[in-house]
Formats: C-alpha cells, sequence, structure tokens
C-alpha cells in the first residue's frame, strides 16, 4: 500500500476511535516517559531502555511484548518523512520535510569542516514578517510540536549516517530554519529535553544554537532553557533600520532588547552571537559599523557578518567584497570578535533567508 494512503487510513481510524491521533513517543522527556510506566504498573528503569532503543538503536534490552502492547496503545512512533531533497554545488543538501497533516517545512544540512550542521525550523512560516527574510512573506501558519522538531533532527541525521557518512560525528544544530524559535517556546524547551538527553539523541548544550528576532516574550525566559547558545539577529544598531529591516523592532526596540540580553545568565565562556546581515547601501556603511562596535564593545559578543543572500523579487541587493571586508576591519580594529559567515547553498535558496515552502495544505490553514 502506497505509505500515504496507508498514514491516511491509520490517521482516519485513531481519529475515529479515540477523537484524536495518539501522543509521539518522540514527544516524551525522560520524565513524562517515567511518570507514563509508573502510571501502567512498569519499571520506571525501562525508560532509559527506551530511550536508547529509539534514539540510539540499541536493541540490547530484553523489553517484554506486555510493555510494546502498553506503548502501541499509547504512542505513535511515526517520524516526518522526506518528501524532496536539492543538494548544492557546495555539498549543502535541503530537505522538505512533511509531517502527517500535510503541511512542510524546509531543513538544512551544512557541510563544514569537521562536522555537518542542520538547520531546523521551529514553525511552519513565520509571523515576524522580517523583510530580509523568504520565510517571512509566507506568514504563519502553525507552530510545530516537539516530536516534529525532534523527527525533523532524526530524518536529516539518518539520511547523514546512511547516504553521506556512516562515520559522521553527530550533527550540531541550529535553530535558524523557518520560523521564531522563542515564539514556541514551549514547544522548543520540549524538544530541546530529548535531544540533550545523554541516553537519547546526546548532544551537548554547546552544540546547539537559538537564534531569534527579538522576540521579547520568549527571550525573557531564556534562562529557563539549558545553556544552548543564542543567536540575536540585530542587522542594525539604529531603531529605524532595523525597525525596516524587523517589524517587532517597533515593538520591542534595542533599548528593551538589551535589557533583556544583559540579564541572560551565560556561562563562563558562553557568548552571545550578533547576527549582522550586510545589506548594500542600507546598513554597511561606516557609521553603521560606529554604532554597532559602541552597542557591542562592553558585552560579551560575538558578530557574525552575512553578505545579504538575494531571493526572488527581494527589494536588497548583496554589497560588493570589499564592503563586507572594510566593515570587519573596522570592527576588528577595535577588537570585536567578528566573523564573516560564508554562504552555504544559495544556488538551492538553502542559505540563510532563503527559505519558503507554499503547497495548497499551507494556503488552507494560514492563520495569517
Amino acid at each position: 500500500m502506497d505509505i500515504n494512503v496507508q498514514m491516511s487510513a491509520i490517521h482516519a481510524y485513531y481519529t475515529a476511535m479515540n477523537g484524536q491521533l495518539r501522543q509521539s513517543f518522540y514527544s516524551l522527556s525522560k520524565s513524562d516517559l517515567k511518570s507514563f510506566l509508573q502510571k501502567t504498573n512498569q519499571s520506571v528503569f525501562l525508560a532509559s531502555k527506551l530511550y536508547q532503543y529509539h534514539y540510539k538503536n540499541d536493541h540490547r534490552y530484553n523489553i517484554s511484548k506486555r510493555t510494546w502492547d502498553v506503548l502501541a496503545e499509547h504512542f505513535e512512533f511515526n517520524l516526518p518523512r522526506i518528501a524532496k531533497t536539492s543538494v548544492s554545488d557546495d555539498g549543502t543538501y535541503k530537505f522538505l520535510i512533511e509531517f502527517s497533516d500535510g503541511l512542510q517545512v524546509e531543513s538544512v544540512l551544512i557541510p563544514f569542516h569537521k562536522r555537518y550542521t542542520i538547520c531546523l525550523s521551529s514553525q511552519v512560516g513565520c509571523a515576524m514578517k522580517c523583510s530580509f527574510c523568504f520565510t517571512g512573506t509566507q506568514g504563519l501558519t502553525r507552530h510545530l510540536k516537539a516530536h516534529e522538531i525532534v523527527g525533523q533532527y532524526m530524518v536529516v541525521k539518518n539520511f547523514l549516517m546512511k547516504e553521506i557518512s556512516k562515520d559522521s560525528l553527530i550533527p550540531n544544530i541550529v535553530f535558524m530554519g523557518q520560523g521564531e524559535p522563542l515564539h514556541n517556546f514551549e514547544e522548543l524547551k520540549k524538544s530541546l529535553s530529548v535531544l540533550l538527553d545523554a541516553e537519547g539523541l546526546d548532544l551537548g548544550p554547546r552544540q546547539i544554537t537559538v537564534s531569534t528576532a527579538g522576540f521579547i516574550p520568549g527571550l525573557a525566559r531564556f534562562n529557563e532553557l539549558p545553556k544552548v547558545n543564542l543567536a540575536l539577529s540585530l542587522h542594525s544598531a539604529f531603531d529605524k533600520v532595523r525597525s525596516e529591516l524587523i517589524p517587532i523592532n517597533t515593538q520591542y526596540p534595542l533599548e528593551d532588547l538589551f535589557k533583556i540580553l544583559d540579564s541572560i545568565d551565560l556561562a563562563k565562556r558562553q557568548f552571545i552571537t550578533f547576527e549582522y546581515l550586510l545589506i548594500d547601501n542600507l546598513n554597511d556603511r561606516v557609521e553603521d559599523a560606529e554604532a554597532l562596535y559602541k552597542l557591542l564593545s562592553s558585552r560579551k559578543a560575538i558578530v557574525n557578518l552575512i553578505p545579504f543572500n538575494p531571493f526572488p523579487n527581494s527589494q536588497y541587493q548583496r554589497p560588493s567584497k570589499l564592503k563586507v571586508d572594510q566593515f570587519k576591519q573596522f570592527l576588528v580594529e577595535r577588537s570585536l570578535r567578528v566573523m564573516i559567515r560564508t554562504a552555504k547553498g544559495d544556488d538551492i535558496l538553502a542559505a540563510c533567508g532563503q527559505l519558503k515552502i507554499e503547497n495548497e495544505a499551507i494556503r488552507r490553514q494560514s492563520k495569517y
């Protein structure tokens, strides 16, 4: 039977029986799983074995048929599917990931020198409407659930291990795909508990970076998260320019934003990465560099310069390499830590700000 027909049949069956689908196993923290096992009169020590079975493919343990039957009654174990794969000339892969309701997001597998990084989406679309971002033209359809975020990582990681390099190191994560992660705070928090669990997907906090456009209601809760890295899309030290690029800046201006940033409890050697998209003749002037230095010079900051990545019908242009180098040099001479991010996958619209999905399911369900 075709997998889509099969999934539709399963969906219809459980909707009829229960009024809703079973909960995904991949949404359960270790604590959630222990609570479930306790309620169903089973040993809580099974939680570790079940985590290792599903996340590490460790099948050494003898798990009883009763346990499997109880789990099957309450949970489903389906992962999202890869609907389409594109590969860039530089080795970057872009995946169209489809969920059980037919909605889709894009995830990106980015090659670096020693290990890969997976760029994950946190929402179907985005409500932030940033003018430099292709996703912003899509609008927000819905938040992703924790199991959909975890599932994205798992299917891309499985692709990496099976199709590219079975000996690859565990890939890092950047939440820089579609959506504003801190706008979906609770599901992000749940997904991190699974991604970071030593018996689960076993990433370290420093292997995960959460990027935000400056959504203060979520940013104010950042200390609730594990010690993951934080990246802020800054793009200008002037409120007027930043508001053009990131409309929520009119509601959450720089002064308020930096009060929250300064309250975040950073580890001793932890820095905040400030993403600065360089756009020709908009924010790449000497006065822009001066204002950026003044804003960040007394803070634990790393500046990540990103030459603008064009997308269809964009109003902006990428500055020349000379302009980018001069902007960087100005900051380096004043002892700021600065890197230039090399575009990866821009030939397949997989680079920063280029992700966008439109399909019939999104057009039917879009809320914004």
